[in-house]
């Protein structure tokens, strides 16, 4: 099971990553846009993710992922890290969020990020 350390980890090894306090929880930035925090006692990670697709991942699995009412109208979505099935399905999650905050330049430079292993 994923723990916030390897949140921290594999976030953090993400091109042009850092690491910010904010709102009393570490919250995690490409070029200086957020794509992912540690709320709820650093059990859970908040993600970006389109409204439409967060909707399917709620439905499907809803013991693993579901929205916080104050981020209802913003594209994010909670995972319980307990709820993950291994690291791979974190880094997935992670990349995926860091595609969509990072900028252009960044997309280019690193086409890899977010894609299957071996790829």
């Amino acid at each position: 099971m994923p723990d916030a350390e390897d949140v921290r980890r594999i976030a953090l090894s993400l091109p042009d990553t850092t690491e910010k306090v904010a709102w009393s929880m570490p919250t995690f930035r490409v070029a200086g846009k957020m794509f992912a925090t540690l709320p709820e006692d650093e059990t859970s990670i908040a993600v970006r993710c389109p409204k439409v697709e967060r909707d399917e991942l709620v439905l499907a699995e809803p013991d693993k992922f579901w929205i916080a009412g104050h981020e209802a109208q913003f594209a994010w979505v909670r995972a319980r890290l307990a709820a993950l099935e291994d690291e791979e399905e974190l880094r997935d999650i992670l990349s995926d969020s860091w595609r969509q905050a990072a900028p252009p330049r960044l997309l280019d430079a690193h086409p890899e990020v977010g894609l299957p292993a071996g790829g």
